[in-house]
């Protein structure tokens, strides 16, 4: 199945697109969040109860990798390791560039 994506302005949003994703049949385990800055994706995440793009999504080769890319970089490789293609990861990290939350979920 195809990973689903949902930009977002906030976490006011982020949040109504989470419970809507739960009502679908999402665990909170299959539902992420990310921001640009890895403080507030972690805030958004914790808020929310959702989780976050890690080692079992990205590999232990890209999860090192993280730790030596910008967070531009960072950001475009976590969301390819969700399933998107590096085009779509390149559009969704502008986004977050501009302060948007980026809500994505896989079955």
């Amino acid at each position: 199945m195809r990973a689903y994506a949902k930009l977002v302005n906030n976490g006011l949003e982020a949040v109504d697109v989470v419970k809507d994703l739960h009502r679908q049949g999402f665990t909170r385990e299959e539902v992420y969040v990310l921001a640009h800055g890895k403080e507030r994706t972690d805030r958004l995440a914790d808020t929310i109860d959702t989780n976050k793009v890690g080692l079992s999504e990205e590999g232990m080769f890209d999860s090192i990798a993280n730790l030596f890319r910008s967070r531009g970089d960072e950001l475009r490789s976590k969301i390819e390791s969700m399933g998107f293609e590096p085009r779509e990861a390149h559009l969704y990290e502008a986004a977050l560039d501009q302060g948007k939350v980026l809500v994505m979920a896989r079955h």
